[in-house]
């Protein structure tokens, strides 16, 4: 059968039968494809390079019913700096675990290619560092997925009045008139506390925070690290897009779980 040549990252490798391993690669010309490194448990296999997580290379295969074969790869990349420390690796094994759940094999899926190897890039580059990169890997992951905050317009009544506030359920700007109550700080803490719950829907966001968005939002993935926030601004980021993530990515990663633990 004829070879195939395609590019692309390693998200999750498993065990499969007495030797090989079963591979779920995010490609550049076919999205998200299963494949088996056959032998690759072996001693002395050469494939057993392919079977890393956080591998990017080019993959020859050979296309089978269900699955691709692996029977090489070249020009490959690694991110060492990832598997030398434990919090980072958890960071990157986050993105992974995102990147396979919100892809879908037979898409389009370059645009998460080139996000996730500068994103992976971005967590042990030390002027950026992991928190940043995972705020922006995950919003960046919503706006590809075209589930991003509106931030132009209240998404309500569509006004562009310059008084609005960020709403996680309502996916972005909210105007002042549409907010009401919920627009002062003060009036949602009053309604916390007679209410005895924490409602994370409504925040206030600063100017920066919101520039940031609008940033992410509209920028390539291959120019999206090209700035730092300050620590205040990177924490209200930070809160609003974890909200934005939970309100509509219904799922639990473990490697999230565990970094929390840290």
């Amino acid at each position: 059968m004829d070879q195939i040549i395609l590019t692309g990252m390693v998200l999750e490798t498993t065990p499969s039968g007495d030797y090989d391993r079963r591979l779920v690669i995010l490609t550049k010309e076919r999205g998200k494809i299963v494949a088996f490194a056959r032998g690759a448990r072996r001693q002395g296999s050469t494939l057993l390079a392919c079977t890393q997580p956080f591998t990017f290379a080019k993959f020859r295969m050979v296309e089978g019913r269900s699955a691709y074969n692996v029977t090489g790869l070249e020009g490959m990349k690694v991110f060492p700096e990832l598997l030398q420390d434990v919090e980072l690796t958890c960071y990157g094994s986050y993105m992974l675990e995102v990147a396979e759940y919100m892809t879908m094999e037979g898409n389009d899926e370059s645009e998460v290619l080139k996000l996730l190897y500068q994103s992976l890039r971005a967590i042990s580059n030390q002027s950026i560092g992991p928190k940043l990169a995972k705020v922006v890997f995950d919003l960046k992951m919503l706006y590809l997925n075209g589930e991003g905050p509106e931030t132009e317009r209240c998404v309500r009544c569509r006004s562009t009045a310059p008084e609005y506030v960020f709403s996680v359920r309502s996916g972005g700007r909210v105007c002042k008139k549409c907010a009401a109550d919920d627009f002062f700080p003060d009036a949602r803490r009053e309604k916390e506390i007679r209410l005895g719950i924490a409602d994370n829907d409504f925040m206030n966001l600063s100017e920066s925070a919101w520039y940031a968005i609008r940033f992410i939002g509209a920028t390539p993935s291959e120019k999206l690290y090209r700035f730092t926030l300050s620590e205040a601004v990177l924490a209200e980021l930070t809160k609003a897009v974890d909200a934005f993530v939970r309100e509509r990515v219904h799922h639990t990663f473990r490697s999230l779980a565990f970094l929390e633990t840290l």
